[in-house]
């Protein structure tokens, strides 16, 4: 492979190479003139859309940054006041301008000319966005906008004191890969005595999101908020009715083997009931893994596996550490998760997340580190939107990035014994990863075809969805109200509603990739990343089918896989 990394996407051709955003009056001359621009020919609206691809990734990085600034540090009022005038004074104006610019570009007569790869497909995308698009929901998107962050504010500041010691909960949630069954337990409790002291304010903002998105879906004239993000989603490869499908292929494949891996798990730990704090701990009591004391650790060890992949992949990753492009350690006053935040017009991307040493956390950056190569990828094709790909692709490189490394994982640890633990985890992770994501999606999809149901009535419904998707040897007893709130903590539902389905399709299709990266690593690899460069030029199928793998996931799919997958477990465990 002889990929090489370009330089920095900075050259301007429509902006003043000094341009510096302050109010949306600083910008709405350049949002005007390309409005205002006549199209004569198929040169003119190629032109148009390069101009207007320039403006937009401009805007797309300074909104990036505001928002990056802001959940690294979500108590700084400063940083929140400049997130806040991003979405109020410039956002609101844009979306307008938005719409005139697609219906500028689809009512040319020229666009049939216009054929070169990716075309077709921004032009399907824009089609789509024009039918929504209703000047009436901007208001509602800029109350939508800042709601969606009240849910980082909120739970970003949530602490326990540990031996006296202040700890984020993603520090403490460490502790529960601790041999000691009673120091388990209290750190579980502590936990969830945390989220649950927010659970009625939380309950609340969810009421006014939901409140609020449905009627963006009716104004829009659709029947619920479901419909609406699909159309606004562009997802045009598969439907609500392919969801449930899934859903019930999920209830049906996975839930033998949850309950077998549960039973395997409490018959190891020699325990009557198996508790939720019994889930992370080491099932023959070893001591919690450890691959790295401090981010930095973390991240250096992660750029040698990436080069020892291939020398490309690493040269990523040190490019971005040259421009400071990551904050990994958990501290007070950051917002929770992680992600890698693309940045349009530099083409480097940012890498946020909360490590506390474990394998979870090195599983993380192993994610993000995909979709950074993703985002390095696809920065030199000529329009944002090419670059735009959807997430059952982006979630497809994250994804296909763990698993391929992991005959690599060898690095983060002392002892071969140790990176084997680390793969048997987190591929059992997986197998518990599938029904999590059908249990948030179909919750999802009931919030939003019921939007006036009661509190009582999401409650139940919850339970309902979470016990068909679980294990049935779990003990939940006494811990009802935890049970009944642990939604909360995925933040998906709060902040990027819908999007979370695209795990599970491209959980399988890294599945597919690990599968022929084991038979053939070179012609896996390249096709992986061969489709990871067609960024979104070409529909979704063909980027699965450019990679190797089937664009599918039907009960028989993910039995395949499973099969695959438990087969792979089960030679870790035998050694063989």
């Amino acid at each position: 492979m002889n990929r090489t990394i370009s330089p920095q996407n900075t050259t301007r051709h429509f902006l003043p190479a000094d341009f510096s955003l302050s109010t949306w009056d600083s910008v709405k001359p350049y949002f005007d003139q390309l409005s205002e621009v006549t199209i004569q020919s198929a040169e003119d609206l190629r032109a148009f859309c390069g101009q207007r691809s320039e403006l937009e990734s401009y805007l797309s990085e300074n909104f990036a940054w505001r928002y990056i600034k802001m959940s690294c540090d979500n108590q700084n009022e400063d940083l929140q006041a400049s997130y806040a005038q991003f979405v109020n004074d410039i956002m609101p104006h844009a979306s307008v301008y938005e719409d005139v610019w697609n219906k500028k570009v689809m009512d040319s007569p020229y666009v049939d000319e216009l054929t070169e790869s990716g075309f077709a497909i921004m032009f399907r995308g824009l089609k789509k966005a024009i039918e929504i698009f209703r000047e009436e929901n901007i208001p509602l998107f800029t109350e939508l906008q800042n709601l969606q962050t009240q849910y980082g504010n909120l739970t970003g500041g949530l602490m326990v004191t540990i031996d006296g010691e202040e700890k984020t909960l993603q520090q403490a949630s460490a502790l529960l890969e601790s041999t000691d069954r009673d120091l388990r337990e209290k750190i579980y409790f502590l936990m969830t005595t945390q989220r649950l002291s927010l659970k009625d304010e939380l309950n609340n903002l969810f009421n006014e999101l939901i409140q609020r998105r449905h009627q963006v879906a009716q104004q829009s004239g659709f029947a619920n908020f479901r419909d609406y993000s699909f159309a606004s989603l562009g997802r045009f490869d598969y439907s609500p009715a392919d969801c449930f499908e899934f859903h019930e292929a999920v209830a049906t494949t996975l839930s033998p083997i949850l309950n077998e891996l549960a039973a395997k798990r409490k018959s190891a730990l020699g325990l009557s009931q198996l508790r939720p704090w019994d889930k992370a701990v080491d099932p023959l009591g070893r001591k919690p893994l450890k691959p790295f004391e401090t981010g930095q650790e973390l991240l250096d060890k992660t750029i040698q596996v990436f080069t020892n992949l291939d020398p490309f992949l690493g040269d990523c990753l040190k490019e971005m550490v040259k421009l400071d492009r990551f904050d990994l350690d958990s501290r007070k006053g950051k917002n929770p998760g992680g992600y890698n935040y693309p940045l349009e017009e530099t083409g480097f991307p940012f890498i946020f997340m909360n490590a506390a040493g474990q394998v979870r956390d090195m599983v993380t950056l192993l994610h993000e580190g995909g979709h950074a190569v993703h985002s390095i990828l696809t920065k030199d094709l000529s329009l944002n939107t090419f670059r735009n790909f959807p997430s059952e692709v982006a979630e497809l490189a994250s994804m296909s990035m763990e698993l391929i490394t992991m005959d690599e994982w060898d690095m983060y640890f002392d002892q071969p014994e140790e990176a084997k633990r680390a793969k048997i985890k987190h591929l059992e992770d997986i197998v518990e990863t599938l029904p999590w994501v059908a249990t948030i999606d179909a919750f999802q999809h009931w919030i939003y075809e019921n939007p006036a149901h009661s509190l009582a009535e999401r409650e139940a419904k919850w339970l309902e969805i979470l016990n068909r998707f679980s294990d049935n040897i779990t003990d939940w007893d006494g811990l009802e109200e935890i049970k009944g709130h642990i939604w909360q903590k995925q933040l998906h539902l709060f902040e990027v509603p819908f999007y979370y389905i695209e795990y599970a399709i491209a959980q399988l299709g890294a599945l597919a990739v690990w599968r022929n990266y084991c038979e053939n690593p070179t012609k896996a690899l390249n096709q992986y990343l061969d489709a990871l460069s067609l960024g979104y030029t070409v529909p979704i199928r063909e980027i699965y089918a450019t990679a190797g793998i089937e664009f599918n996931f039907s009960q028989g799919y993910i039995a395949e896989l499973m099969d695959f997958l438990m087969q792979k477990i089960k030679k870790l465990e035998t050694n063989s």
